[in-house]
């Protein structure tokens, strides 16, 4: 029995389909170990000229970094201006790098968590 070629397309376009599928679930795949990857940083940059809002100022510093101002406030955590210049922001180790080249970043430290060891200071609880 011959089947005819109007019968086949139901079945390629399902192949064509289960194809781009499974290129998505593999795209997919690398830009989640690329997530993976990411790391919060400190970033500290020099003081935002006067007349400039300082949230701007640190946010257009990291969007020169990465590309683009909505990656930029996506990766952004928190921005520091009262006792030190700079921000907080989810870096993956590309970006991480072209954060490092912008001139007006002094320096970048990885963020930690610190706890206590103990919750008695000289008799104190």
């Amino acid at each position: 029995m011959k089947r005819s070629a109007a019968s086949n397309v139901p079945l390629v376009l399902l192949l064509l389909a289960v194809v781009k599928a499974s290129a998505a679930a593999t795209g997919g795949k690398a830009g989640a170990a690329e997530a993976e990857d990411a790391a919060n940083y400190l970033v500290y940059v020099d003081p935002h000229p006067t007349g400039v809002d300082c949230q701007a100022y640190q946010l257009g510093i990291l969007a020169a970094a990465l590309g683009s101002e909505a990656k930029a406030k996506a990766a952004i955590l928190y921005n520091y201006r009262n006792v030190m210049s700079g921000f907080s922001a989810r870096l993956t180790p590309p970006e991480l790098e072209a954060v490092k080249k912008q001139p007006q970043v002094n320096r970048v430290l990885p963020s930690a968590t610190l706890s206590l060891m103990s919750s008695k200071f000289d008799g104190v609880s």
